[in-house]
Order: C-alpha cells, then structure tokens, then sequence
C-alpha cells in the first residue's frame, strides 16, 4: 500500500506531536507543513520536533498547501473563535481544503456539525463531494470522553435517565502562554477575565453542544437546548506556571457547566473544569476525567490520569487518519467510522 501523505496545518501545542507522530509512521508519508510564526518559516519539518531533516520545507503560504498532493490535512489551528472571529472563518479554511481533494481531521471542533444547522452541513457536504473527500472532528474532549465513552457505556444500558461527564484539567505544565494567559484567562485580574472572556465563552458553549447534540442523536432524545454556565476562582497565594506568574488576587481557575435540556430537565451534563495549577487550586475535583450513566444500571467510570492530555488529543487524530482517508466523501463523525486505535504501535518485550 502506497504511504498516506499527510498535511500538517499548525505546529503548536498539539501540532507538534501530530506531526512527530506522522514522521515516525511509516504508513504516513509528510507532505507539508503550514506554520504561523514567522520564525518557523522555512525551517525543515523536522527541525520542529527535533528530529532528521526530511526536505518539507514549513510555509505560511495557504495557497501552496492548497495545491499540495496530499490525501488528508491535520488541521490543528486555534480556533478562529479564540480570537474573537466568527467560526465562519474555520469553515471557510475547512471547506476550500476539502474541495481542493483533501481529507480533513480538525481539532478546532466540528465533531458534530449538525449541531450548527442544515447551512453549515450542507456547506460542508458541498465541498466534500467537489474534492471527493471527507470531514471528521475529533480531539479528547469533546471527541472522546464526553462522546464516544458515553455512547460505549450506553450499550450496557436498558434505560439511561441521565449522562454526567466531567474533565478536570491541570495547566501546570501547559508551555503555551497564548493558550493559558490569552484564551483561558489565567493570571489576569477578575475586570479583565470577565471582558476577555467572552469570545471564549461563544466558542466553548458550540463546542460542548456539538457533543451533547451528538450523544443525544445517537441515543434517539431530542434536546430543546443546551444550557451554558460558568465562574472563577481567584488565587489566594502567588505561584509559578510553565506559561508564567499567577499572582495573587488573579484568576487561577474555572469551570463550566453545559446542559443539554430536555422539557427543561437536563439529559446530558458535561462539567469542565480548567486550574492553573491543581496543587495550589483545591475548590473543584482533582484532575481526570469522570462519567456517570445515571439509569439501570447505575455506572461509572474514572480516569484519574491523562499525563500528556495534548499527546492524547493528537494520537487520536493521526490514529483516525486511515478511516478518514477511505470513508466515502462527507462529514464523518464517530458514529460512522470504525474504533481508532493504536495498531502497529505496541512495544512488545
């Protein structure tokens, strides 16, 4: 079988390990590399990732990535919404990559794209059969833990009453400044946090909803709506993080709450809760993940630890590459590919 050419679109927190992930598989084959910083311009792949030269030369040029020969494209960009732009912005990069003959696995939502109405679906359906190519959104969570777990554990079920997941992240270690500080919020005061969170709270809300609304569907329930909450907590001490200084008094924490609400009583609940740094936040749970199926019978599942949540969130895309590439063209969410997995990478003694 001939080796998958890939695109690696972004090279930041998550991009990076995608794309060390592509070069170390010899079943995927790099066909370029679009970066964002200036100072990443012309560097080798594989100078990104500390790994041998491999003569892709990262560019910022759309249009040279648009007429590259490649079968898919990780596209791993912050989302557009981050800096407050419409989500339309996403999309339209999305759809001319996909009608240019490209396969797309995005980690900037799009897990279920019904969620945002038969426009943005048949947009997408529009430009998946001009290039023959097909969609899929995927990441840890949502992507994951608040979609496919739940529907997995639902087989087990013989009546589900109530579906609970909660994440509770760690930003400790998290070496993006642009993500902790700008986009979460940390380290700013309570006046700026509430200001500047904003386009994050519009992006946030559609992410987890497009979950909820997936779960829902494939569950045959109904949602009329999809409940958004949130608050912070400030930092009683001052403290280090691997994206910089948490003074005292400034935003160290937050959670939200999604509910997606049926006659008004909430059928799936995902609780998110973010700390800058878990030893120094003790309101809210520790760090892992949690689902709860609230029903007959009464399950649940934990899972104490992810150590490297940004490893997990590319795995899954590059694991969700040959699926993707030989699915027919369209929007292609959980529900219609098979499991991801890790074959060919065990280490056997």
């Amino acid at each position: 079988m001939p080796a998958i050419r890939v695109v690696q679109w972004a090279t930041g927190a998550v991009g990076r390990y995608a794309l060390r992930s592509v070069l170390s598989r010899p079943e995927l084959e790099l066909a370029g590399v679009l970066v964002y910083d200036p100072d990443k311009t012309g560097k080798d792949a594989g100078d990104l990732v500390a790994l041998p030269r491999t003569g892709v030369t990262c560019t910022d040029d759309v249009e040279r990535i648009l007429a590259t020969d490649a079968d898919c494209v990780l596209h791993m960009p912050l989302p557009a919404s981050y800096f407050g732009a419409d989500q339309a912005a996403d999309l339209e990069t999305i759809c001319a990559l996909l009608a240019s003959g490209k396969n797309v696995i995005t980690t900037t939502g799009f897990v279920y794209p019904k969620s945002y109405g038969p426009g943005v679906v048949q947009r997408i359906e529009t430009a998946c059969a001009e290039g023959g190519t097909s969609l899929h959104g995927t990441g840890v969570n949502p992507g994951f833990m608040s979609d496919f777990l739940p529907l997995a554990l639902s087989g087990l079920s013989s009546r589900v009453d109530h579906i609970y997941v909660r994440e509770s992240s760690d930003f400790r270690g998290h070496p993006s400044r642009q993500i902790v500080v700008d986009l979460v919020g940390f380290t700013r005061s309570a006046k700026d946090y509430i200001a500047a969170v904003r386009p994050y709270r519009a992006f946030q809300r559609s992410l987890f909803a497009e979950s909820a609304q997936l779960v829902a569907d494939a569950l045959g329930v109904e949602l009329d709506e999809v409940e958004e909450s949130d608050e912070f907590e400030l930092a009683t001490e001052e403290f280090e993080i691997a994206a910089g200084l948490v003074s005292e008094g400034t935003v160290c924490a937050s959670r939200w709450v999604f509910s997606g609400l049926v006659r008004g009583r909430p059928f799936m609940t995902i609780e998110v809760v973010y700390k800058a740094d878990a030893a120094k936040v003790r309101r809210w749970p520790d760090p892992g993940f949690s689902i709860h199926i609230e029903g007959v019978p009464q399950m649940t599942v934990s899972v104490e630890e992810v150590s490297h949540g940004l490893a997990a969130a590319a795995s899954h895309a590059v694991n969700s590459i040959p699926a993707v590439v030989s699915a027919k063209p369209g929007i292609r969410t959980l529900l219609d590919l098979p499991l991801p997995t890790a074959r060919g990478l065990a280490r056997l003694a």
